[in-house]
Formats: C-alpha cells, sequence, structure tokens
C-alpha cells in the first residue's frame, strides 16, 4: 500500500458530470464523522505519531483538513461572486509546523470541520449546474472548475481519514 495516497492520487483531468454532484456533496457531508472516528479514544502519545515516515502526525493531519477546507470553502464564495477570481495558494507544509497545528487539541479543528462542512453543504445543495461550471484560477494549477473542486473535496477527506485509520490498522491501535 502507498502510504501517502491509501486511495489514489487524485486525477485533475477527470470530468465530473452533474449526476455526481449529489454523492459528491454527500462526501463533503460525511467528512467530518470520519475524522471524528478515526481519532476517537487515541491519546496524545497516538495522536503525535506521523501517519507514515516523514509525515504528519495524526495532530497535524486533522489541523491540515481544517486549513485546507477552509481555504476551499472561501474560494468556492469567490468563484461564486466574482468572474474567475485569482485565489492565494498557501504553503501546507508550513502551516502544518506552526504551533497550533502541532499542539492544540484536535478537538478544536474536529468542530471547525463540522461546522464549516454544515454550511459548505448547504451552500453546495443550493447550487445549479451553471454554479457548478464556474472557475477561480489558481496560480499553480490554472484554472479550476468548482465541480473538479467538489470532486477533488471529497477526495480530499478520504484521502487524509485514510491516513489515520490506516496508521491505526497498522499499529493495532483499536
Amino acid at each position: 500500500m502507498d502510504l501517502s495516497y491509501p486511495i489514489g492520487k487524485f486525477d485533475f483531468h477527470q470530468t465530473v458530470a452533474p449526476g455526481q454532484y449529489a454523492a459528491l456533496i454527500q462526501d463533503i457531508a460525511g467528512a467530518p464523522g470520519l475524522y471524528r472516528d478515526a481519532v476517537r479514544g487515541l491519546d496524545d502519545a497516538q495522536l503525535d505519531t506521523p501517519y507514515r515516515p516523514g509525515g504528519w502526525t495524526v495532530r497535524q493531519t486533522v489541523h491540515h483538513v481544517a486549513d485546507s477546507h477552509m481555504n476551499s470553502y472561501i474560494r468556492w464564495r469567490l468563484a461564486l461572486t466574482e468572474s474567475e477570481p485569482t485565489v492565494r495558494p498557501y504553503d501546507q507544509k508550513a502551516w502544518a509546523e506552526l504551533p497550533d497545528a502541532r499542539t492544540a487539541p484536535v478537538e478544536l479543528s474536529l468542530q471547525l470541520v463540522e461546522n464549516l462542512h454544515a454550511r459548505w453543504v448547504r451552500l453546495l445543495e443550493t447550487l445549479s449546474g451553471a454554479d457548478f461550471a464556474r472557475t477561480f484560477r489558481h496560480p499553480e494549477m490554472g484554472l479550476v472548475r468548482l465541480d473538479t473542486n467538489l470532486a477533488l473535496y471529497g477526495w480530499h477527506g478520504r484521502h487524509h481519514a485514510a491516513h489515520i485509520t490506516g496508521l491505526r490498522q497498522r499499529n493495532g491501535w483499536k
């Protein structure tokens, strides 16, 4: 198993059909539960264990999901209210090394992700097909359609949850 990509890499070139939107929105809705279940019962030593050699700790991974998904939600709102806005990238590795990402209780980010996703899903469920075709410009990725971003974040939620659950399985953590 590839410990970096336990569910495989995301395909940025895929076409996301309108018939897929409902399932992808459900992925967004379900992600907070995946994280809560993935870290349930872990102690601080376990939370501070990297999910792979050279990788982030479980704690950093949970905080990364909150950081990343907040950025994505803002990008959605920009794309829905502006014409092809250019979004700011951020250094996710540097963010994961900040003191709060290395030491804060995961509960802070679990609650943040639960509330953020509840709001995000409310927005997603109101959008039209034309809305999902809207775009933003990412300096490193180019023009990104919102339906592709929806698929990316459905994948992203499962991807990092699999990092944690895979570590639990490998280490026999019940």
